[in-house]
């Protein structure tokens, strides 16, 4: 799948889920319910212990686009591009990770927060900008001052979205968001709640 397919797949869904739990098995868990609820992007993170077995479980589904979270070297990167992850992120902008990336044909999100920030994650090989911690530094309104000297960049803010502001983030100019703790809520994974995950998928869906 080429790199502009892959963004307008992100595009269209909107919210990639980002799941970042202390358990694979509560991430296991967290990622099925969100299936059954129809989502089908997943941005798994390195600090799940195993991950990269995860990715590859996952990505044996045709149907889903699987992503690396958090990866910190071009090692790890292979190993999850190797897993079959179609896009790997990183909160800041490291070069090292764009040589892995482009062998494989895979998206590449690198993180910033300042102009100058994102023209370096843009050197460095970012298809995608990921504007991390998108609501400490301001929300929406910091995308529309940074989407307004930079309207040809592809921003996904991330860190502190959640079903109330997601509409706002795109408005301002992201092409789409991350979510991770509104959606993929480990506290109600470890006590059972399918209910409030899938709640939280349909208030996004919506």
């Amino acid at each position: 799948m080429a790199k502009s397919a892959l963004i307008a797949d992100l595009r269209a869904a909107r919210v990639v889920p980002v799941v970042r739990t202390h358990s694979a098995a509560h991430a296991a868990t967290g990622i099925g319910w969100l299936r059954e609820a129809g989502l089908r992007i997943f941005e798994v993170t390195m600090t799940i212990p195993d991950a990269p077995a995860l990715i590859r479980d996952l990505a044996s589904d045709p149907s889903l686009l699987v992503g690396a979270g958090t990866v910190a070297d071009a090692r790890t990167a292979r190993a999850c591009l190797e897993a079959g992850a179609r896009f790997i992120v990183a909160p800041w902008v490291d070069p090292a990770l764009a040589e892995p990336c482009a062998d494989a044909g895979a998206l590449l999100m690198l993180g910033a927060l300042t102009p100058t920030e994102v023209r370096a994650a843009l050197h460095a090989g970012a298809d995608v900008v990921k504007i991390f911690p998108a609501s400490s530094i301001g929300g929406p309104a910091h995308i529309k001052a940074l989407a307004s000297v930079l309207p040809e960049v592809v921003f996904c803010p991330t860190g502190g979205v959640s079903a109330a502001n997601v509409d706002a983030f795109l408005k301002a100019g992201a092409a789409f968001v991350g979510m991770g703790g509104a959606l993929v809520d480990e506290k109600a994974i470890a006590a059972g709640d399918r209910a409030a995950i899938m709640d939280a998928a349909a208030a996004i869906r919506a």
